[in-house]
């Protein structure tokens, strides 16, 4: 009985180790067969503790936010650069990680609204510190981050530098 236990354990572990790395690699595009294969499992394996795709996307979407938040500079004496090092951070991240940057895109994870409502107190420090344009809001953030990460993923760009480019240039549009 604690054989099986522990062969269970390493078998979700195996899982879980093969979803982050096809989700990072293809996003969304990712397939349940495919990260069973890679984690050398069959379907059912991924099933038994995941009913639904979305509930793997779920699991790891949700460690990989927490994560990106935590990397968060925290509010400084400077919101500006505290502003400038999250947006092209995350931008930087996102490059590396296609299904972060899906579900980002997407709006649709509880855990991707909760990293913008901290970019939007960002936004809210810079634009009172007089550094943002004066009606620039959350909303902005979402529309000018979002639109460009869901363009470089039908682009399917993958550089860093590239994608950091970007966050620049969202930065710039919000400039005072």
């Amino acid at each position: 009985m604690t054989e099986r236990r522990l062969d269970a354990r390493r078998n979700h572990e195996r899982v879980l180790s093969a979803a982050e790395e096809a989700f990072a690699e293809h996003g969304l595009a990712a397939t349940v067969p495919g990260i069973a294969e890679r984690a050398g499992v069959g379907k059912a394996t991924v099933y038994r503790n995941y009913p639904a795709k979305e509930d793997l996307v779920s699991a790891i979407a949700d460690r990989w936010f927490a994560e990106l938040e935590k990397q968060l500079p925290g509010s400084t004496q400077d919101p500006v650069r505290a502003l400038h090092e999250a947006v092209v951070g995350l931008f930087a991240a996102l490059a590396r990680n296609r299904l972060l940057a899906d579900l980002l895109a997407e709006g649709s994870a509880s855990s991707s609204a909760r990293l913008l409502d901290l970019l939007g107190k960002r936004v809210a420090a810079a634009r009172d510190a007089g550094q943002l344009r004066t009606d620039a809001s959350v909303t902005d953030v979402r529309v000018l981050l979002c639109g460009a990460v869901l363009q470089l993923i039908r682009l399917d760009v993958r550089d860093e530098a590239a994608w950091r480019r970007y966050g620049e240039l969202v930065l710039n549009a919000l400039r005072a």
